[in-house]
């Protein structure tokens, strides 16, 4: 097993790849490394690039078409042999150099997680470093993961750790709260180096907001009711069939009364409320019946298991 695997996402970096293979070789020279290239469907130059830095520590791993960063991630780690594996970005705004500060301090410490924090951040004020401020913000008040900048590439993990996660959709930035979920606790956060962009343009702009905002809502339901769905929907549904009946209920005694409830607003409501609660149970129970079927079929476990020892005094 080598020490450590670098994973790095690539889509249209051409010129990129030789300074950053370059960086790698010096900055890893005392350690046992594989560089792990992933090309995202790239339709430039890229992947002969790759192919040119001619050492057998790097890998090329071709994606058949683009599938975005977080399916692009997830091939580079099912590659990844590595006793530790680091992901980084590459456009050379992430600086190899840290690299080996960061596998020191996983090593020495023990932790599950260690990430980077681009502490002078070269990015523009209005496109990128404010959106991201407000992201990392809600991210940090929905979550409860307290890190100063999830969204910088570069972190640090054991093998353990980031194999124990699936990375699909666009949930790449939030690797911290998807390896919380599955019981790491030990995690920490270290300033890194940040490069302004040389060569190449930004993929990430002002649109990647609304799915951003969008996987948010589904993290929050992750960490608060991914092994009990019919807590929320059941809830949410016992509440709405709840009102609606009272509603039908009251008009049913001015119905009784001799009062014409037809076509009256509040009628609707009422029937509406109860279609809907009825609905909402019924999702509950269809989630709750795949989270058993997505536990028990495939043998995962509702926890993770830190350590089994005697009870002896050491």
């Amino acid at each position: 097993m080598k020490k450590l695997s670098l994973v790095i996402c690539v889509y249209n970096e051409e010129p990129n790849i030789k300074p950053l293979s370059e960086e790698i070789k010096a900055a890893l020279k005392d350690i046992d490394f594989e560089a792990i290239f992933v090309d995202d469907g790239s339709s430039d130059g890229t992947r002969e690039e790759i192919r040119k830095i001619n050492d057998e520590r790097f890998l090329l791993v071709e994606l058949k078409r683009n599938y975005g960063q977080s399916s692009a991630l997830q091939a580079g780690i099912d590659q990844a042999e590595g006793e530790y594996v680091a992901l980084i970005d590459g456009d050379l705004q992430n600086d190899p150099a840290d690299v080996p500060m960061m596998l020191n301090e996983i090593e020495k410490e023990g932790w599950d997680m260690v990430a980077g924090v681009r502490a002078n951040r070269k990015d523009g004020m209005f496109l990128r470093k404010v959106p991201s401020k407000i992201a990392n913000y809600m991210i940090r008040r929905a979550t409860g993961i307290h890190m100063k900048d999830l969204g910088c590439t570069l972190k640090i993990f054991t093998s353990e750790t980031i194999k124990s996660i699936h990375i699909y959709g666009e949930l790449h930035r939030y690797i911290p709260a998807l390896i919380t979920l599955e019981g790491a606790t030990r995690i920490t956060q270290v300033d890194v180096n940040h490069r302004p962009r040389t060569f190449g343009t930004s993929k990430y702009n002002l649109s990647r907001t609304t799915r951003v905002m969008s996987d948010l809502v589904l993290m929050v339901f992750f960490k608060k009711y991914m092994q009990r769905p019919m807590h929320f929907f059941g809830g949410i549904g016992i509440v709405t069939l709840g009102i609606g009946v009272l509603i039908n209920f009251y008009l049913l005694i001015l119905k009784l009364l001799g009062n014409d409830i037809w076509g009256k607003p509040l009628l609707m409501l009422g029937i509406l409320m109860v279609l809907g609660g009825i609905q909402f149970i019924t999702t509950g129970i269809i989630a709750e019946v795949q989270m058993r079927t997505y536990f028990e079929s495939q043998k995962k476990k509702p926890y993770r298991v830190k350590s089994v020892s005697p009870a002896v005094e050491k």
